[in-house]
């Protein structure tokens, strides 16, 4: 069964916690409600107790019967009325006060485990799939609760049982001891299935992230799989994920169900050596008839917790498992690891590489002994084949990869002693896949700048092309874009993203292929906006439109990590290097009219517009 077990490792963040760690730290959520749990354990206390009062006010009332046939039962009945609905009252309290607290537990466990969520950094999401680590914040979370209501319950049955023992032992020692000789054997019975549970249970619910990450990523990418028609593939590869969690859930059903029928055969024998030697005493004298009664009760009594510590086990075990996925995913420890925590107030945006050696792995060298200095205010153009390294340099300024060695300066700071939040507030990045949430493009615009005004934000826009860009939009700003911006085009959620991030106004701009995948028109508004926008502010620009880059003040040419060439445009055309071999081979095509004929169909269509009106 081998292959069941494929994709079922676990990550590499993942670690093992011993059980008294866990309840440890389960128990530190529930501090702060001390106050509402001693209220529930006293509910508890007194409901078994009132449990415990009815079979031995029945057994009573079953005696008083067998001595006089004429006794009045109506006392009986009033007090077991009153003591049944006190037991329903003492178990509401402690069914409601126990509910809130739990609640109010997994709500702050799933507030820590999203708050985990953020701050991890990229190169986190780079390694781990988004659908098992929001499993980790939805469905194990859920199952961390689990381990108190089942306590609390098992809690409430125990007590029971202790009470009611303590009652039998005064009553007749050896029938107790009879109903206590199979306990020992059930216990141990139980205990020995907890390790055996715990790996089950694991296994369990990490084929449950796998299946909720492979239907998270078949949604996300539905559009390109109608595209080629592979409806039939996705649904091929869901029935192998699905078939694999049907035979874990199997499997686990196997385990749990396994373990009854062997504590039932137990209870059984417990149940007929009671029954026996109980009935041989009534019928010696040496019993009374309500006595009999109140052991046989007490047996059905007596190994429902038993019975149900080997329920409780599997269930406990779920939950400690989830909490252990939960715990595992806040303790992650941070390849980005800042020493201070400096504000730059004025940030200049002067960035230096000095003999940096960056990898995504050890095996996969990016950069290496790489120095680079760009000057504030400057823009500068990154070109190169894929994998030369262009966008690892930009990530890197944005502060979400750690390099193995060197150092980067931000304006003479070294980046590892800034504060990220201050130091990313002042870093704006435009991508070439721009992300956009549901809302409008004036939420989305407003999302660079929380506080934003809508005057700020119309500002902002007409920047972007003069504004033409909105014309075309059916209801201008307060135009929804739907999930991941589906409503618009590539390069209106481009102009959208750029405009998000110039409300920001940050002082370095790092422009990772923006242009990259937008037509003519498109291309010709977001260059008018970086025009203005670029100019006075450190840039890096990574494109490959020769748009982009003829207008920078330099143009660095990577290959393999290493800088081979850099210069002007016109400079690095005249040595005829690398760089002449990347303009012949894609950027020659783009005519040098190339803008201008855009700019053109701009001014076209915005007289066809006016002239419609």
């Amino acid at each position: 069964m081998g292959f069941i077990m494929d994709g079922l490792d676990a990550e590499a963040y993942d670690r093992k916690y011993e059980d008294r760690a866990l309840v440890k730290r389960i128990a530190a959520y529930f501090r702060p409600h001390t106050r509402k749990m001693v209220i529930v354990a006293l509910a508890i206390v007194m409901a078994s107790a009132v449990e415990t009062g009815l079979p031995i006010l029945i057994s009573r009332g079953i005696d008083q019967l067998q001595a006089d046939a004429n006794t009045n039962l109506v006392p009986f009945i009033v007090v077991i009325t009153v003591l049944a609905c006190s037991a329903y009252v003492f178990n509401l309290l402690r069914r409601w006060l126990s509910a809130e607290v739990i609640g109010d537990v997994v709500m702050k466990v799933r507030e820590d485990a999203f708050d985990a969520v953020l701050k991890r950094d990229l190169s986190f999401y780079d390694t781990y799939t988004s659908g098992k680590i929001v499993s980790r914040v939805t469905s194990d979370t859920q199952a961390f609760s689990n381990v108190v209501a089942l306590t609390l319950d098992l809690m409430s049955q125990l007590l029971l049982v202790v009470l009611l023992i303590g009652y039998l032992l005064l009553i007749n020692v050896q029938l107790t001891l009879i109903t206590l000789l199979i306990a020992p054997i059930v216990v141990v019975v139980a205990l020995q299935f907890r390790s055996i549970a715990r790996r089950t249970v694991t296994q369990s619910r990490r084929v449950r992230a796998v299946v909720s990450s492979h239907i998270q990523e078949t949604v996300s990418g539905i559009s390109v799989a109608k595209t080629f028609r592979r409806e039939d593939t996705i649904y091929d590869e869901f029935l192998d994920v699905n078939s694999q969690a049907y035979h874990i859930n199997i499997r686990t059903g196997f385990v749990f169900s396994g373990i009854f029928p062997i504590l039932n055969i137990l209870a059984g024998i417990g149940t007929t050596a009671l029954v026996y030697f109980g009935g041989e005493q009534v019928k010696g004298g040496g019993l009374s008839a309500g006595d009999w009664y109140l052991f046989i009760q007490g047996l059905a009594l007596f190994w429902f917790p038993l019975t149900s510590i080997a329920s409780f086990w599997s269930q406990f075990q779920l939950g400690l498992a989830a909490s252990e996925r939960v715990f595992a995913l806040l303790d992650a420890e941070a390849k980005v690891v800042q020493s201070d925590n400096v504000r730059l107030q004025n940030i200049q945006g002067e960035i230096a590489f000095k003999n940096v050696d960056f990898r995504y792995n050890e095996s996969e060298a990016v950069l290496d002994d790489f120095t680079l200095t760009i000057h504030p205010g400057e823009t500068l153009a990154l070109v190169g084949h894929t994998g030369a390294g262009k966008s690892s340099i930009g990530k890197l300024v944005g502060r979400f990869y750690e390099f193995q060695s060197g150092t980067i300066m931000i304006d003479g700071h070294d980046i590892r002693a800034l504060d990220l939040s201050h130091y990313h507030s002042r870093l704006g990045i435009v991508t070439q896949t721009p992300f956009l949430f549901d809302g409008t493009i004036r939420d989305n615009i407003r999302y660079g700048r929380a506080g934003a005004s809508n005057p700020e934000i119309e500002q902002v826009a007409q920047q972007i092309g003069n504004g033409d860009w909105l014309a075309s939009l059916p209801n201008g700003l307060d135009t929804p874009v739907g999930e991941r911006g589906a409503s618009l085009s590539m390069g209106q959620r481009q102009l959208v993203a750029l405009a998000r991030v110039l409300l920001q106004n940050p002082s370095i701009f790092i422009l990772d292929e923006a242009t990259a995948s937008v037509d003519p028109l498109t291309e010709a508004l977001i260059q008018e906006g970086l025009d203005v926008v670029l100019k006075g502010r450190t840039s890096i620009v990574i494109a490959h439109r020769l748009s982009t880059i003829k207008n920078a003040d330099r143009i660095i040419v990577l290959s393999k990590g290493k800088i081979i060439e850099q210069g002007s445009h016109d400079e690095l055309l005249r040595q005829h290097g690398h760089y002449a071999e990347l303009y012949n081979t894609y950027f020659r095509h783009q005519s040098l009219n190339y803008i201008e004929n855009a700019r053109h169909i701009t001014e076209t269509s915005e007289m066809e517009r006016l002239g419609s009106v």
